[in-house]
């Protein structure tokens, strides 16, 4: 199962999504888009960026990573 939220921020869609290990444990998970670039070159995908005990938690990890990204880099 995997569980997503998807918010905009700062010309970003932020798509932090979750899912089960088999250990239990939530792996986060995200995919920034530009907003305003539709091509390929504009999508960031971040696989596994930790590890959580609740998907909560992990979504929680994934969005504010993509703020921090976007904040730095975007």
């Amino acid at each position: 199962m995997q569980n997503k939220q998807v918010q905009q921020y700062n010309g970003y869609a932020v798509q932090s999504s979750a899912h089960r290990l088999p250990d239990g444990s939530f792996s986060s998970n995200l995919l920034l888009e530009r907003i305003d670039n539709a091509r390929a070159e504009g999508r960031y995908w971040f696989y596994s960026l930790d590890y959580f005990k609740s998907e909560e938690q992990a979504l929680r990890h994934s969005s504010q990573w993509a703020r921090n990204w976007v904040d730095t880099r975007g």
